[in-house]
Parts: structure tokens; C-alpha cells; sequence
């Protein structure tokens, strides 16, 4: 099989695939990639199952020296992507020659992008997922330079020309659609009413955990005191004390005593969650 030798890793980049979930009630979070779109569109470039795991780099790339001929494609944050010293295409497989290397750059807009390759990743799996779980440390650590990644058998499906699928950019203001409870009676009426006109803005502070916000209006409780710890979901909208809303991601925590005003539903919006830099604006607005 054929490999992948990690010449740049990058500030941050994880091999992902789909997650594991339904282990919650072991204490493990669902993890996976968080751009969930752009992650199923480098697969479906490749003809690779839709389970297969890629890397997930955030926003200066990665590089990666083939030790054998393989296909590959970058997806997600728009970038910079080169073979050998030469610009190929961004969001279409590309072939990568044994000994040269590629070279994904620094995301022009957006915080992630996602690097596939034909065959997948044959990391070895954990709990049925080969993600990397940043909160629990399952699966392979965050890559390092001088790491070797084999390279799964391609399967018979065909490499996909590279205007099969085109992809949202990423959002120049996040809008979350949010559906209120379990705990909106946690807060007061006025405070809900005015969450639907305030204007908030992604914190750096913000990690695969969870998206954190700024900048707008604190959330004021009717009720004084914590909860007991309880079940927590992917896009979650938890208040901490400084009552600045956090929206759960793909590593969040299983439980947590904060209480949850709402629930943003999987898809497109938390997708974009997943592109949001620092300074982005945010809006909530009532799920239909």
C-alpha cells in the first residue's frame, strides 16, 4: 500500500472521517469531521466510500510527500494547492506521483480545509471511527512532522470531474438557525426576545469543542444556582456564567452543567460554524 509521509503539519491537522457516535453513554463524544459537506465532497471526488477518512487542516495547510502514486483532493477553505512546486486544482482529484510532494497552503477564507486521498486513510480505528477525537484523545494524535499515513486500496468507484458538487464559500456572517429549549426558561423573557436582535462575533477562543461568541449582550438568567450535569448534543447552545452563548461542536463534552437555551440543528449552518475565523458576525435566528 502506498503511503503518505507528513513533511509540514500545520497548526492543526487531524485525520477525520464520519465520527463515532452512539458512544455517549460511554462518555465519549461524536467527533468527525466538522465541515461535514466539504469532508463527503473530497470523497465523492475520489469515488471513496463515504466513510473514508481524510485530514482535516486548519487554516495554514499541511504538506505531504507521496511514497507511492496516489489521487488526491483538497476541499473545504479555498487554498493554494500545489504538486511538485506546480499549482494543480483546488476541489478536484489530482494526481499525486510517488516522491513528489503536496503542498496545501494557508486557507484564503474559512478555517479548514480537507485533504482526501483515493482509498482513504487506513489509520487503525477506534470505537468503529478513525477520527480524531480532540477532547478525549481517540484516535491518531494531531499529525507531526516526519509521520508516515498509509493509504487505503482504492475502491471501483471513479475519480468525479471538478465541477461535480460546488460548495458554499465560507460565511462572511454566521447564521444559526436556533430552536429554543431544554432550558430556555432558565432565562428571562426580555433576554430571549432580545437574542433574536443582538449581533455576536466568533471568539478566538473558539476550537473543535465548540464555537465561542463575543461581543454582544449576556444572556440574563431568571433562575440563580447550576444544573446537575446532563446530556449534551451536537449544537448545543450552552450559557456559561458570562452568559455568552458556546455552540457545541464535534468534540464537545457528552454532559455539562451549564444550561442549554437551544439546539442548532445538524447541516448547513453548523457547516458553516466550521468556517467561521475570529471576527465573523452571528446572528441567532428561530429554526423553522
Amino acid at each position: 500500500m502506498a503511503e503518505l509521509l507528513v513533511v509540514r503539519a500545520g497548526a492543526l491537522t487531524t485525520v477525520q472521517d464520519r465520527g463515532r457516535p452512539g458512544h455517549a453513554h460511554l462518555g465519549v463524544p461524536r467527533s468527525g469531521a466538522l465541515d461535514t459537506a466539504a469532508y463527503a465532497l473530497a470523497n465523492r471526488l475520489l469515488g471513496n466510500p463515504p466513510d473514508a477518512a481524510a485530514l482535516e487542516t486548519t487554516l495554514d495547510g499541511v504538506g505531504l510527500r507521496a511514497l507511492g502514486a496516489v489521487t488526491v483532493a483538497v476541499t473545504g477553505a479555498p487554498c493554494a494547492v500545489r504538486v511538485a512546486g506546480r499549482p494543480v486544482a483546488w476541489g478536484a482529484g489530482v494526481a499525486l506521483p510517488a516522491g513528489a510532494v503536496l503542498e496545501v497552503g494557508p486557507a484564503r477564507s474559512g478555517l479548514r480545509s480537507y485533504v482526501a486521498v483515493r482509498g482513504g486513510l487506513a489509520v487503525p480505528p477506534v470505537l468503529g471511527s478513525r477520527s480524531t477525537d480532540l477532547l478525549s484523545g481517540l484516535g491518531p494524535p494531531p499529525l507531526s512532522a516526519g509521520a508516515a499515513l498509509e493509504v487505503g486500496a482504492p475502491g471501483p468507484g471513479p475519480v468525479a470531474p471538478a465541477d461535480v458538487a460546488p460548495l458554499p464559500g465560507p460565511p462572511a456572517e454566521l447564521v444559526l438557525p436556533l430552536g429554543l429549549g431544554p432550558r430556555a426558561d432558565w432565562f428571562t423573557g426580555a433576554s430571549l426576545a432580545g437574542l433574536w436582535r443582538s449581533s455576536f462575533s466568533v471568539s478566538p477562543r473558539s476550537n473543535r469543542i465548540g464555537l465561542r461568541t463575543e461581543g454582544g449582550p449576556a444572556l440574563v438568567r431568571a433562575r440563580a444556582g447550576e444544573l446537575p450535569s446532563e446530556g449534551m448534543v451536537l449544537g448545543a447552545v450552552q450559557v456559561p456564567p458570562d452568559g455568552l452563548p458556546v455552540v457545541f461542536l464535534a468534540d464537545h463534552p457528552v454532559t455539562g452543567g451549564y444550561p442549554v437555551v437551544g439546539v442548532v440543528p445538524p447541516g448547513p449552518a453548523l457547516d458553516a460554524a466550521a468556517q467561521a475565523r475570529p471576527g465573523t458576525p452571528v446572528r441567532f435566528v428561530r429554526a423553522r
